[in-house]
């Protein structure tokens, strides 16, 4: 007798289809997205970050976007346990994450990370490093860091590039650039800390001079169908309410360059994926990254939580929220994946839950979650 199996729910059928990005099959549209962890003593991924990601591949998610990992020029982090992407030991132990979030049935990317001026003079690793950004000054506009020359782009650009060429051969699938949140690329991105007055600065399309290079470095640096992804926000660490871009218009100048540098996959990152970036429209901003620049998008903020990722940090847990929303614009094609940040890592069963239709197992987070690599 042939048993007919149960109609898969509304989310694993939206959620399961594959999606192609470059040379990589994706095997669902659910994305893990990075968040700092900080357990990397030494900046070396141990066993228990292994065990990490590994947990949540073969729970079902379909791409891990690690951690942000800092590329090898000794001003781009300030502690010694977030993950390096550069040196033999730091790199060895990214190959067996590699390789078990593979053995797990999941694709996994670093994401490669310069802080910029966020870090503070005398910082680890390298606390003789000044630190740097495009003119000096600190998101809050203090003016607390070096300017960098040529040659100390040159040199950032070099370690993009070497940190992606390093990444294709140990074995992961692509690479995320971080260009979000306040940190180095997006300093060169936004106004309000670059001042330049040379081909790095003045007009939007100037200020994305930096970030298209270092894509292109990048790009030259792997295959052709290597995937780079590349995260840009409007929100800095210490600024919520900043903006790259005021309209669709100059949106596009932004990105436009970008995309014609090499990005195959932009990530749109917002506090909240539900609210609608410009007046007029309820697109947020990963649906008009993708209606501007063509390119595949992952959105991302407050996925299946009801409350503000901010207020994590100051000790608040949220409750669990439905996603019919979300799903409703994944089928609509707004945009093309879904990056889940803290409720993946509350609860690491949480695509398998929602792949099953297990909506009511789901956990609510606690901010306790930091505290510990489950």
């Amino acid at each position: 007798m042939t048993v007919t199996p149960p109609p898969a729910s509304r989310a694993a059928q939206i959620l399961s289809r594959p999606i192609t990005l470059g040379g990589l099959t994706v095997p669902n549209r659910i994305v893990m997205a990075p968040m700092t962890r900080m357990f990397s003593p030494g900046g070396v991924p141990g066993e228990d970050v292994v065990s990490y990601y590994a947990r949540r591949a073969a729970a079902g998610v379909g791409l891990i976007v690690t951690e942000g990992t800092y590329v090898g020029h000794e001003s781009a982090g300030g502690s010694s346990r977030v993950p390096r992407f550069h040196g033999e030991e730091q790199l060895a132990g990214w190959a067996k994450v590699a390789e078990a979030v593979h053995q797990a049935g999941g694709t996994i990317v670093p994401q490669l990370w310069h802080i910029g001026t966020v870090r503070k003079q005398g910082q680890n690793p390298h606390p003789d490093a000044p630190s740097h950004g495009p003119s000096g000054l600190r998101v809050d506009g203090t003016e607390d860091a070096t300017p960098m020359t040529q040659g100390d782009i040159d040199a950032v650009i070099g370690a993009f590039a070497q940190a992606a060429s390093d990444a294709e051969r140990i074995g992961f699938d692509g690479v995320e650039i971080h260009g979000a949140h306040g940190y180095l690329l997006d300093q060169f991105l936004w106004e309000g800390t670059n001042r330049r007055t040379d081909a790095y600065g003045g007009d939007p399309v100037a200020r994305t001079t930096f970030a298209a290079q270092i894509v292109a470095a990048v790009r030259a640096a792997v295959s052709p169908d290597f995937p780079v992804i590349f995260r840009f926000s409007q929100w800095k660490q210490e600024a919520y309410d900043a903006r790259l871009a005021e309209t669709p218009e100059e949106l596009e100048a932004i990105l436009a360059p970008l995309a014609a540098a090499g990005v195959d996959v932009f990530h749109a990152s917002t506090r909240r994926y539900w609210l609608p970036e410009f007046e007029g429209s309820d697109l947020n901003l990963a649906g008009w990254t993708k209606k501007l620049t063509g390119k595949p998008v992952i959105t991302v903020g407050s996925v299946g939580l009801d409350g503000d990722f901010i207020n994590a940090f100051q000790g608040e847990g949220s409750p669990v929220k439905g996603i019919d929303n979300l799903l409703d614009r994944l089928e609509a094609e707004e945009f093309d994946m879904v990056a889940v940040g803290r409720a993946l890592l509350q609860d690491p069963e949480w695509a398998a839950k929602v792949l099953g239709d297990r909506f009511d197992e789901l956990k609510p987070y606690d901010a306790a979650a930091l505290q510990s690599l489950s």
